[in-house]
């Protein structure tokens, strides 16, 4: 069982920075694949970007360029900097964990950490 724990949401200026985090509990946190998602209201849960066990990664269109993943291995912990933020980013953001092998797949969720970007 793994827990995700995020934070670092907040209301913010168009044009400004912040830096997500969500923290994992549980051994092993090295093997996953993080990913960020982010919902509006009733909509579809959006993969915005994820990062490997490897280190490989990944974004949606909308972000490129904007938005960085990273993770620390050490810290069971997965970053989101999202920098130039815009309205249409104002969203909840969720983090994932996923591994999948031949017995199955892993999937946690966290609670979410509402992200408001407004003057």
């Amino acid at each position: 069982q793994v827990q995700l724990v995020e934070s670092g949401g907040g209301l913010v200026q168009p044009g400004g920075s912040l830096r997500l985090s969500c923290a994992a509990s549980g051994r092993r946190f090295s093997i996953y694949t993080m990913r960020w998602y982010r919902q509006v209201s009733e909509k579809q849960r959006e993969l915005v970007a994820g990062i490997t066990s490897g280190g490989s990664t990944n974004y949606a269109d909308s972000v490129k360029g904007r938005f960085t993943i990273s993770r620390d291995n050490a810290k069971n912990t997965v970053y989101l900097q999202m920098n130039n933020l815009k309205p249409e980013d104002t969203a909840v953001y969720y983090c994932n964990s996923e591994f999948t092998s031949a017995a199955g797949r892993l999937a946690y969720w966290g609670q979410g950490t509402q992200v408001t970007v407004s003057s």
